[in-house]
């Protein structure tokens, strides 16, 4: 089976491609979709619509290029920033609503406890816990995945957390 992991964002959405035969996980790819506030070869400030647009863009040619079976996506957590945030929502419409139209119902959804006790057994883990637990569950040399990467790493956990809580109890489905 080859899962899609997702962890939305406005400026950066991380996303991870696996494969899950047996409870065995190979990565096949990792990486970011930028949208980004200025060009920077231009200097043109792309509108907000314009920056979703560029995310439906990437996550349509994801899917296309990696044809998922399934697609975890992070649920948001913010706390701080609520502007920052409402944009980042809306990001995360786009690219559900991108996923739902591409793959039908096959779009899971979790929340960041849940993909770090998932994956870590440790709801508090930080950044560089993650990436390593990624590593070793993926055979991945350690450092493989850097630090300025965290979203495809929390992407790729969340790709991993579907694939073994699918096998156990059907994971947990967008209604």
């Amino acid at each position: 089976m080859i899962i899609l992991g997702i962890d939305p964002g406005l400026e950066k959405m991380g996303y991870g491609v696996i494969e899950s035969v047996h409870g065995k996980d190979r990565c096949i790819d990792y990486g970011i979709v930028w949208s980004k506030k200025t060009d920077k070869e231009t200097g043109y400030t792309k509108t907000l619509p314009e920056r979703l647009l560029e995310i439906e863009q990437g996550v349509n040619e994801l899917i296309d290029t990696y044809k998922p079976d399934q697609i975890a996506i992070e649920e948001l957590f913010f706390t701080k920033n609520v502007t920052n945030g409402i944009a980042v929502a809306e990001a995360r419409g786009v690219i559900l609503l991108s996923c739902i139209k591409k793959i039908g119902n096959e779009v899971y959804e979790y929340t960041p406890n849940q993909i770090k006790s998932g994956l870590t057994g440790y709801a508090e883990a930080d950044k560089r816990q993650m990436i390593r637990v990624v590593e070793l569950t993926l055979g991945l040399k350690e450092g493989t995945i850097p630090l300025k990467y965290d979203d495809a790493a929390d992407a790729l956990a969340g790709a991993i957390v579907h694939a073994h809580s699918n096998q156990i109890n059907g994971g947990f489905r967008l209604r």
